[in-house]
């Protein structure tokens, strides 16, 4: 088969994203007649088709979807290559890509990087950030997606290895009018009779929550699903339901607002994170140098 072309590729996104080559021709300001010209090649150089045209415009094949995803991931790769590549160019003399789970991002890993990045022999290391569940983030680093991964050390890490990070603590986060606002810690089970609202199903914390739920035989009461854990606090304030939330997010946020904090008494409530990476020698330098201080803050 013939090597793909990214820029053909990116045109065959575009058209399956609007189902239509006319409209994929205005967004990338080519002729229609040039896009399926290049879409009849590359159906000839993988050997089967991709698009159905319709009367109002195409749809992918199964085999089109296949292609749609891998393009996709090519894609994406290609777009952090291109900007990798405009760091160095403008004189980055290092860069890391960090995957983190969204409590990690929301404690402490800020100011830890920040500590990192200041010191004068790392002023020409830049470092990428983004959110991902844990699951993601374990996934990502085996891909090559990012360098270091960090989140709740439970997860399956599929060979990677790890190193500690930091550690939090679970709690119910409550109105000052809930029924459970007068307990001081209770165990989550307590919990289980009224509603909660929630991040992510996928997530690390929900999944356990879901587990420890049915060791109690009873459901997890999901009222409200939101995206982030301010979301979540806004929720709790409005007192439409209760949470389980780190205990040192929800006490940075209930310094402005009067919310109650009960810390769970269960085993697992008391968290620690790992750093993930692929092998100290698939680390650049630059990663290296961040490994090694991230895992010394406790």
């Amino acid at each position: 088969m013939r090597d793909l072309d990214l820029t053909t590729l990116r045109l065959f996104v575009t058209v399956c994203e609007t189902r239509s080559i006319a409209r994929a021709g205005e967004q990338s300001n080519i002729v229609g007649s040039a896009i399926s010209k290049r879409l009849l090649a590359l159906e000839d150089a993988v050997g089967v088709k991709l698009l159905i045209r319709r009367r109002h415009g195409v749809v992918a094949t199964p085999a089109g979807e296949t292609l749609l995803e891998h393009a996709r991931a090519m894609l994406a790769s290609a777009d952090r290559v291109w900007r990798d590549m405009q760091s160095y160019a403008a004189g980055v003399k290092g860069q890391v890509r960090v995957f983190a789970s969204a409590s990690v991002l929301a404690e402490s890993l800020a100011d830890d990087l920040a500590g990192f990045l200041q010191q004068p022999e790392h002023l020409n290391i830049q470092v990428d950030i983004e959110e991902r569940l844990s699951l993601d983030v374990v996934r990502g680093i085996n891909d090559g997606l990012a360098s270091v991964g960090i989140c709740w050390d439970i997860a399956d890490f599929q060979g990677l290895q790890t190193l500690p990070y930091r550690s939090d603590s679970l709690a119910v986060v409550t109105h000052p009018d809930h029924p459970l606002a007068r307990f001081t810690r209770l165990p989550f089970a307590a919990t289980l009779d009224y509603e909660q609202v929630s991040l992510s199903s996928a997530s690390a914390v929900q999944s356990m929550l879901k587990q420890e739920a049915m060791r109690a035989g009873k459901p997890l009461i999901e009222r409200v699903f939101v995206s982030n854990l301010n979301a979540v606090l806004r929720v709790v304030l409005a007192n439409l339901a209760i949470s389980v939330v780190p205990v040192e997010i929800a006490q940075a946020y209930v310094q402005a607002r009067d919310l109650r904090i009960i810390p769970l008494t269960d085993h697992w409530a008391q968290r620690r994170f790992a750093l993930c990476f692929r092998g100290g020698e698939s680390l650049s330098p630059a990663a290296r140098l961040l490994v090694d201080h991230l895992s010394a803050a406790r």
